[in-house]
């Protein structure tokens, strides 16, 4: 039975004599456009700049190729890669009445050599057979991507904005330590709000202050480290000022769901709701395969191996995952997950319990999502009061 939300086929069915179907190269500089118009005996294949204003005029002068070759043009089915611009133009063109699709890209196929030869143009033709068996109604024969909104795609912003923040922060933290360890000091903290009045005077083992150069040197890596912090908080102020402003919204009421179970805290459900659990996901294995937590295993006759977790998936939501598993242990001790875990991990090998917190992460993003879309509570686990 088709779902209402499945992207791996096409449900309507495709008439190839009225139907104009292109698909698109993108690069940063031009767009290769190639077509398949009723009534052409060729396949055009045109490059332009990148101009939306230019890729309509070429639909619609395909469009009235064909309507000169004899052939009624009913529908305009366009495509192209998930990539860097987005999908800024599939909106677009869908608000032009042109039915506009975003290919996954591990769904498209390729030759597996070594070498081979890569152009643009032969990008293009596996791209055209990959829509025209979605169009057909080819089941699995290529998956699209969903097309978000501008305003869930604008939410999903102040958390990695956050995350790249926190990244730039210990990247600061881990030079300045790197630069005092090289003189010999190694208990100075620079997260500590005393830090820069400190560094003045420090004392290498020698009983000598910090040379000249690199004691400017960690003045401004400091400014550099205040700036950083004072963005991370006036971010966590915007958001906890949102869930207040407007407590009633679907994404903010899960939010604040969420933030209810012992555990996890207003940034990690802050990421788990714009990132995977406000999707329209058909079913528990499409949320695992979305956060890349199902294994890939390589099966070949009498070959039997597990490659590893698949890493197709959001690898926010993974790293999120796996680090909430390990604080749901320390949070959720009576819980049945968390007792599930432990009985699987109780032979205390390392191996073990790496295998088993990715399950339990697993697990554990499947009972949020049942938590926080139709309210089934995780059997076990401790929830805050409410506020």
């Amino acid at each position: 039975m088709p779902m209402p939300n499945d992207l791996s086929r096409c449900l309507a069915a495709l008439e190839q004599d009225r139907t104009l179907i292109a698909v698109i190269e993108m690069s940063l500089s031009t767009w290769l456009v190639a077509g398949i118009v009723p009534g052409m005996g060729r396949h055009p294949l045109k490059k332009i700049e990148v101009d939306e204003d230019a890729l309509l005029r070429l639909l619609r002068r395909w469009q009235d190729e064909a309507v000169k070759s004899g052939h009624t043009i009913t529908r305009t089915a366009v495509a192209l890669e998930a990539g860097r611009d987005g999908f800024w133009l599939a909106r677009w063109l869908r608000a032009r009445g042109i039915e506009a699709y975003v290919i996954h890209p591990t769904s498209v196929a390729v030759s597996r050599e070594h070498r081979r030869a890569k152009t643009d143009r032969l990008d293009t033709e596996l791209l055209k057979r990959a829509f025209i068996g979605w169009l057909r109604g080819e089941t699995d024969h290529c998956s699209m991507v969903a097309i978000p909104t501008l305003e869930d795609e604008d939410a999903k912003r102040p958390n990695r904005e956050r995350e790249s923040l926190v990244c730039e922060r210990t990247r600061i933290v881990n030079r300045m330590k790197s630069c005092l360890v090289r003189l010999g000091i190694r208990t100075f903290k620079p997260m500590l709000r005393k830090a820069p009045e400190r560094l003045e005077t420090l004392l290498t083992p020698e009983g000598a202050p910090l040379p000249p150069n690199t004691l400017a040197e960690l003045k401004r890596d400091m400014a550099r480290l205040r700036f950083v912090t004072d963005q991370i908080k006036e971010i966590e102020q915007a958001r906890l000022a949102r869930l207040q402003t407007a407590p009633k919204t679907r994404s903010h009421a899960m939010v604040r769901l969420l933030a209810r179970v012992l555990g996890i805290g207003v940034e990690t459900a802050d990421m788990l709701v714009h990132e995977v659990l406000l999707r329209n996901m058909r079913d528990r294995r499409a949320v695992a395969r979305y956060a890349g937590l199902t294994g890939s295993p390589d099966e070949s006759g009498s070959k039997r191996r597990e490659k590893g977790l698949a890493r197709a998936g959001n690898g926010r939501v993974r790293r999120g995952m796996i680090q909430l598993a390990w604080r749901f242990l320390r949070f959720q001790k009576g819980s049945v997950l968390a007792r599930w875990y432990w009985v699987r991990a109780a032979d205390a090998r390392g191996s073990t319990r790496k295998t088993m917190i990715v399950a339990l992460a697993r697990k554990l993003l499947i009972a949020l999502w049942r938590f926080a879309t139709t309210g089934e509570m995780p059997e076990g686990v401790i929830l805050r009061p409410a506020s």
